[in-house]
């Protein structure tokens, strides 16, 4: 390319999911909605969990950080999209831009990582319940959830301090909702051999390594189940961690499934419209799925909605 026609851009355009105008409002109810839900529904889990002193233990301090990550991770791209929609502008600037795809990083780094602590933590509570107290100490606990911080926060500037060495086109359009990293990486100008070695060598350390513990917590989990000789105390045991593994299910499954169908296709408005699956549906969803499935938060969200209802 000549190098009269690469330069530092000011600004990118997302196209979004859809260019016809009768569906931009649609598109803005749907997304509005599934917003106000996940804020909604997660930060009574945070009001759950902080109110309550039943609720003051290893798994329920794990499951209010998934969900402060999960408000800040939708947070990140839908209110941006909602308000390109609302002044019918699809313009986001280079600054913008290259923020909010840092912080897209950090809060999905954070999901992965505190899925597989939440994933250690019912190992520990399933195949040594008796030491879990003591292996599971607050200390240990707020050390593992620093450390993802760091771990998400590190591997976020890795990835953006890269991209700042790229040169864009002038016409620079990202046929996407969110500033996503493979499709920056995929609209510059400029060698991007290194960009790509970089985030698939994260993405198999810092994704597959988490999936990896979260498997062999599991494997460890069903081989102790399955020695319990009693129905009833197999299905206690199940049941602690159902809700984990239906979240598990759903943030990996659908985060392979966005994956597998941007190898398969080249259709851009196809792979925007599956990665809302991993980046609004699973954030909306996880509340749902732990009140559902757990008696006592179950409880303690009862009382709250009832005394706001007052």
């Amino acid at each position: 390319m000549e190098p009269g026609n690469i330069t530092r851009i000011s600004k990118f355009l997302l196209l979004g999911f859809s260019e016809r105008p009768e569906l931009q409002p649609l598109i803005f109810g749907l997304f509005l909605a599934m917003y106000l839900i996940t804020v909604f529904g997660n930060l009574l889990i945070i009001l759950a969990v902080s109110s309550d002193s039943h609720l003051h233990t290893p798994m329920y301090f794990f499951l209010a950080n998934l969900s402060f990550v999960d408000i800040c991770f939708t947070s990140t791209t839908v209110p941006k999209m909602l308000w390109n929609i609302q002044t019918q502008s699809k313009v986001i600037t280079y600054a913008d831009c290259i923020t909010q795809m840092n912080f897209f990083i950090t809060f999905a780094g954070m999901d992965d990582f505190l899925l597989s602590v939440m994933a250690y933590d019912r190992f520990v509570a399933i195949c040594h319940p008796l030491h879990y107290t003591v292996i599971m100490n607050p200390r240990l606990c707020g050390l593992m959830v620093l450390v993802s911080w760091i771990t998400s926060v590190l591997h976020s500037l890795v990835h953006t301090s890269i991209v700042l060495q790229l040169s864009f086109c002038t016409q620079a359009e990202i046929p996407h909702f969110f500033c996503e990293l493979n499709q920056m990486i995929q609209l510059a100008c400029s060698d991007t051999f290194f960009n790509n070695l970089v985030m698939y060598f994260a993405a198999m350390l810092l994704t597959g390594g988490p999936f990896v513990g979260i498997l062999y917590s599991y494997s460890k989990i069903v081989s102790t189940i399955i020695g319990i000789s009693s129905a009833q105390g197999k299905y206690k045991a199940f049941s602690t961690c159902v809700s984990h593994l239906l979240v598990v299910s759903l943030f990996f499954c659908t985060s392979l499934g966005v994956y597998l169908s941007s190898a398969a296709t080249q259709s851009s408005q196809s792979n925007a419209t599956a990665s809302v699956m991993y980046t609004v549906v699973t954030s909306m969803l996880n509340p749902f799925i732990y009140s559902l499935r757990n008696k006592d938060l179950k409880v303690v969200l009862k009382r709250i909605i009832g005394i706001s209802m007052m």
